[in-house]
């Protein structure tokens, strides 16, 4: 229980910092939107480029920051030569990387479409590179639990975005998509700046033969990596190649738009992820290790479901985080939420897999999950467009998923509470369907009325059945027994 209470005070402290920063970035959005039309195209070129900001940096980082926390507990290692070892080989491919984009610019940039405007490749490109290194600093705070100083760099350097934007963009009036790019390599080195005090004041040594050890532990993470980030953005960087009508970049900047009202759900995986990580493998011995499973993926699913329908709920007053012009992309926000929830649990479900030392199995799965993705995408976006890629990445996330459970239950067994889950999950789903009766039905103050009893009344449940409010600091005292 003890893990279990360190669990959630991390995850208030990464949530809070996430879904803060996430909400600031959201200012992003609008400006965006805003700034730039939908018809000019520009918002789709931010949206394009950023995916294939995401696999490139799991490709940099090919897994060490979940290979740093495996090895940097086990007993027999010096945990200072796993963190410098960690650094350099980093740093050291992140570096190639760079000089190698900047010495073949041209060819890549003609490659994605960017023959125009090289200069949004190269920027981009060292920009990740350096974002790929400062991945073990900030896996490092986590490990050493810091979780303040961590939140607040996150903190620092999305203010420091959204100050800049809005400087060019708002205040200056400025239309070219490139200072998006301009200003997040800005911000980057200003965090390789305030990071210094985390690659300094030590020995930097490589160990080589921990290297291979670590390489052989890490490189199924990577596979899994990149599948599980081609579920997130294959359809963005695939769409200009299957979708040939002239509306092409205004279409994949309205689906882009509209997907960030889903993000809810990657703010949450990500702040339990960042909480989670450390105490799973700090604590893998441990004799209650499998209860805390199966609590935390129950707790998981309960306050994703909420989060879910919250978005559903006020959808009519969400839709302003982005421009008009962007509001057609709106049905694909509850499909892409679902996914992400679906990939939650896919991520808290691979912890049997990961302590096991059975990564392999990880790669396994993400490898199917992706491959169903892609023969959506691949077969549907043409005649769908993006409503394609919306379901491509629930049925990508699904099948992972189940996959993941059914074999982890043979070699790694945990007594999920499938029962009250599925409870949970048929009351979410009732709930949804009838807010969007009544939005059909009724004006809009009726409607947001309603969803709001219906939130009241989802909450009253899981008070009532699984939240324990006495154990709460302060307001605890009022409900013990």
């Amino acid at each position: 229980m003890s893990k279990l209470k360190s669990l959630a005070k991390d995850t208030v402290i990464y949530g809070l910092s996430s879904i803060i920063g996430r909400f600031l970035n959201y200012l992003l959005v609008p400006l965006y939107t805003v700034s730039l039309s939908a018809a000019s195209g520009g918002y789709g070129i931010i949206t394009n480029i950023y995916a294939y900001v995401a696999l490139i940096l799991v490709l940099l980082t090919f897994g060490m920051e979940t290979t740093y926390f495996r090895f940097t507990n086990k007993t027999h290692t010096d945990s200072e030569v796993v963190y410098s070892t960690t650094l350099i080989t980093v740093g050291t491919v992140s570096a190639v990387f760079a000089a190698a984009v900047l010495l073949l610019l041209s060819p890549v940039s003609q490659l994605m479409g960017y023959g125009e405007h090289p200069e949004y490749v190269g920027v981009m490109a060292v920009t990740v590179a350096i974002d790929a290194f400062l991945c073990i600093p900030f896996a490092h705070l986590r490990q050493q639990k810091k979780a303040l100083k961590f939140a607040a760099l996150k903190l620092i350097n999305i203010i420091m975005s959204i100050l800049l934007n809005l400087v060019y963009f708002a205040w200056m009036g400025g239309k070219d998509v490139g200072y998006a790019f301009y200003i997040n390599l800005a911000c980057t080195l200003t965090m390789a700046l305030l990071l210094l005090k985390e690659y300094t004041g030590f020995r930097w040594r490589l160990d080589t033969k921990l290297l291979r050890t670590m390489l052989s532990y890490s490189w199924p993470i990577l596979i899994l990596g990149i599948a599980g980030i081609l579920n997130q953005t294959a359809d963005k960087m695939l769409f200009p190649y299957l979708y040939k009508n002239p509306d092409m970049q205004e279409q994949l900047g309205i689906y882009g738009a509209a997907s960030k009202i889903a993000m809810i759900m990657a703010m949450i995986t990500q702040a339990f992820r960042y909480a989670y990580e450390p105490i799973v493998f700090a604590g893998v011995k441990d004799k209650d290790q499998h209860e805390m499973y199966a609590k935390a993926m129950k707790y998981f699913i309960i306050f994703t479901l909420l989060a879910y329908l919250m978005v559903i709920g006020y959808m009519d007053i969400l839709k302003f985080i982005i421009g008009k012009d962007y509001w057609s992309g709106l049905r694909v926000v509850p499909i892409v939420m679902a996914a992400e929830i679906m990939m939650g649990v896919y991520f808290n479900l691979s912890f049997w897999y990961k302590v096991t030392d059975r990564t392999i199995w990880g790669a396994v799965f993400s490898g199917i999950g992706c491959a169903v993705l892609l023969v959506v995408n691949v077969l549907f976006v043409p005649r769908y467009g993006y409503m394609a890629c919306a379901w491509g990445g629930f049925a990508g996330y699904g099948v992972a998923m189940v996959l993941s459970y059914v074999v982890g239950q043979k070699y790694y067994p945990i007594s999920y509470p499938m029962q009250s889950i599925a409870y949970y999950v048929l009351l979410a789903a009732v709930s949804h369907l009838s807010m969007n009766y009544v939005h059909d039905h009724y004006n809009l103050w009726l409607s947001l009325g309603f969803n709001t009893l219906v939130l009241i009344f989802f909450l009253s449940i899981v008070a009532h059945n699984d939240l324990p409010l006495h154990s709460l600091p302060v307001v605890g005292k009022f409900f013990k027994k």
